[in-house]
């Protein structure tokens, strides 16, 4: 069996032909993070927060589901 990949994309959608945003999971602390790139050329990376500022945590239970 190989190893887990650390990161895992887990929503993705494209804003337009240039413009796209994943949201990826660390599988390892389970915080989401918001990735963007921009035709290629540009991009970011920056954790999801919550209304209280903290990073938004996916639920382990749902990780557990989501990997069957």
């Amino acid at each position: 069996m190989g190893k887990q990949k650390r990161f895992q994309i887990v929503h993705e959608e494209s804003v337009s032909m240039m413009f796209a945003a994943v949201v990826l999971l660390d599988t390892l602390t389970g915080v989401l993070y918001l990735q963007t790139n921009y035709s290629g050329a540009a991009g970011g990376l920056t954790p999801l927060l919550g209304q209280d500022g903290k990073p938004v945590i996916w639920e382990v239970e749902r990780l557990e589901e989501d990997e069957k």
